[in-house]
């Protein structure tokens, strides 16, 4: 019964040495690998503009520029200015809004 019970104990204490010397390799593997990975910031969030805006400041932005594109398709007579004037709104606006809303981070 103590044989048994010693062999028992023998193979807990093997398995036991073999996890610990795992544990530890990894563990060794670990610290190569943060000295070796660039020490680089965090960065949060997904870095588009329209991800830190309110749904407010989103709807006054796009009335904005719709009530700008309208303005142009009624007050403006010919159609190849009618067509630059609203590329020059798209192209510009968010430039535009950048600046005045200042959300260049």
């Amino acid at each position: 019964m103590s044989r048994e019970r010693a062999l028992r104990r023998a193979a807990r204490e093997a398995e036991a040495h073999q996890a610990r010397v795992r544990r530890e390799r990894a563990a060794r593997r670990r610290a190569v690998l943060t000295r070796l990975r660039p020490a680089l910031p965090r960065r949060r969030g997904s870095g588009r503009l329209p991800s830190r805006l309110s749904r407010a400041e989103r709807a006054g932005i796009t009335v904005g520029a719709l009530v700008a594109v309208t303005f142009v398709w009624l007050l403006v007579d010919g159609l190849s200015t009618r067509i630059a004037l609203t590329a020059l709104i798209a192209l510009c606006a968010p430039m535009l809004f950048v600046l005045t809303l200042d959300r260049r981070t």
